[in-house]
C-alpha cells in the first residue's frame, strides 16, 4: 500500500504555529538568560589559571577568583541551574571513547575534577547533547547564547559565548570569554580559527 501524503490545510497552520510557539519562546527564554548569566560574569574578577584543582562532585567549582575560558561557561550554566560537571561525566560514562580524554591525554577513565574544564571534552558533549552548526563566516549565523569554539596560535582551544550585543560597526555579536584577563566581552568572534558552533539548552 502506497503511503498517503500528509496535506496541512491552510487553516491548520495557526493552530500548528500555536501549538509550537510556547516551545520556541522557552528556547529563546533560555537563551537570553544564558547571555545575561555570562554577561553577568563579566562583573567578577579572575585570574586565569589552568592548574589542575581537586573539586566537589556533584556541584564543584573552581576557587572564584580563578578559571579559564571553560569556567565562564560552567559558570553561565550553574546560574541557570545546569551542571555541565555533572552533564558531561555522566555522557562520559555511557560513551567514554566518543570523548577524546585518551587520545590527548592519555586518560582510560573519567576525572570529575577536569574532564568538564577541557574544551574538546565540551566540544563533543554539545555535539552529543544539543546542536552542532557548520562553521562559517556569516556573523548572522551566531545568535545569542550560541557557543563557539576557536583554535588560538599555539593549538590552544577556546570557547566563549555569543552575547546579544554588537561591535561598533554592528556586523558582528560580541562574545563572553576568558583568553587570559579575566571574563569579558569583546570582538573575538572571527580573530581566531573557529572549530565549532553549538547551541546547548536542556529541556
Amino acid at each position: 500500500m502506497q503511503a498517503r501524503k500528509l496535506r496541512l490545510r491552510p487553516r491548520r497552520l495557526p493552530l500548528i504555529i500555536a501549538l509550537l510557539a510556547p516551545a520556541l519562546s522557552a528556547a529563546d527564554s533560555f537563551q537570553s538568560q544564558l547571555v545575561a548569566a555570562a554577561l553577568e560574569r563579566t562583573a567578577h574578577t579572575v585570574e586565569y589559571d589552568g592548574s589542575y584543582f581537586a573539586i566537589e562532585y556533584p556541584g564543584g567549582d573552581v576557587p572564584a577568583g580563578k578559571g579559564v575560558c571553560t569556567d565562564v561557561v560552567i559558570r553561565a550554566y550553574r546560574a541557570l541551574g545546569i551542571d555541565l560537571q555533572v552533564a558531561v561525566h555522566e555522557d562520559m560514562i555511557l560513551d567514554f571513547a566518543a570523548y577524546p580524554s585518551k587520545r590527548i591525554w592519555g586518560l582510560s577513565g573519567t576525572d570529575t575534577n577536569i574532564d568538564h574544564r577541557r574544551v574538546p571534552n565540551l566540544q563533543v558533549f554539545f555535539e552529543r547533547n544539543g546542536k552542532s552548526f557548520p562553521v562559517t563566516r556569516d556573523p548572522g549565523n551566531y545568535l545569542p547564547g550560541d557557543l563557539v569554539t576557536w583554535m588560538l596560535p599555539g593549538n590552544l582551544p577556546h570557547i566563549g559565548i555569543v552575547a546579544d550585543r554588537r561591535n561598533t560597526s554592528g556586523d558582528r555579536p560580541l562574545i563572553v570569554h576568558n583568553i587570559g584577563r579575566g571574563p569579558r566581552l569583546e570582538d573575538i568572534l572571527f580573530a581566531y580559527e573557529i572549530t565549532g558552533h553549538y547551541r546547548y539548552a536542556p529541556d
